[in-house]
């Protein structure tokens, strides 16, 4: 992904002034990150909240596509508050995902009158994924639970109750990534499907918000990004 985001990056014209891994983790200071405009946070669920504190305690904007830390979002955005910062989370950063989260919301909402509909999500991505289910899946699931009468959570592994929506992670090579929300009743199923062909559109997301959180102050999303109303 840091190497999707790169390439596009110089492509639009952006110099990358900084790049941190886990083999060089002793440079992420603050004097370091002051040559940049704005960070871009793609790491894993160990170290992305000390990486976005560390950007937002250097003054730097910083948008985050991390997944499995999300527990401790509010305190990422109480820092930015405090310290009167600029950041961005998504779980995802691919404009088309970003339509498929408004999509998925007019569903459940269309559904929620619709008891004899059972629902569920599938999530497909590569063996290297660290976390399940995606935060995507997750994204999707708590978009439903908040429409639909009667859910009230997502479970990972089945089979669900009455009051869960059951998320099935898959991790098959080399699928970069798909979405399935499906309802089923005994006469017919409707599906709503996101296939990623390549992490170009979740880089070029990334791009876009960086851009976006360029001289901004505040905690932004990528509706703010893309103007969905």
């Amino acid at each position: 992904m840091g190497k999707a985001i790169e390439g596009i990056a110089v492509e639009k014209g952006h110099a990358i002034v900084l790049k941190i891994d886990k083999d060089n983790s002793n440079e992420l200071t603050p004097d370091n990150l002051q040559k940049a405009d704005v960070a871009i946070e793609f790491t894993g669920p160990d170290t992305a909240l000390n990486n976005i504190l560390t950007c937002i305690d250097a003054g730097i904007p910083v948008i985050s596509g991390s997944t499995g830390w999300i527990i401790d979002l509010p305190t990422a955005e109480s820092h930015c508050k405090e310290k009167n910062g600029a950041f961005l989370y998504a779980s995802n950063f691919s404009i088309g995902v970003n339509i498929f989260f408004e999509l998925n919301k007019k569903l459940a909402a269309m559904m929620a009158n619709q008891p004899s509909y059972a629902v569920s999500i599938e999530e497909i991505h590569h063996t290297e994924k660290k976390d399940a289910p995606s935060g995507t899946a997750i994204t999707l699931a708590e978009q439903a639970i908040k429409a639909l009468p009667g859910k009230s959570s997502w479970v990972n592994s089945g089979p669900a109750n009455d009051h869960e929506i059951y998320i099935e992670s898959k991790r098959i090579d080399p699928a970069p990534g798909t979405h399935t929300v499906k309802y089923s009743s005994g006469v017919d199923d409707i599906e709503i499907v996101h296939t990623a062909h390549n992490r170009l559109g979740f880089a070029g997301g990334a791009v876009l918000a960086a851009e976006f959180l360029h001289g901004k102050k505040g905690i932004f999303s990528m509706k703010d990004v893309l103007n969905i109303t």
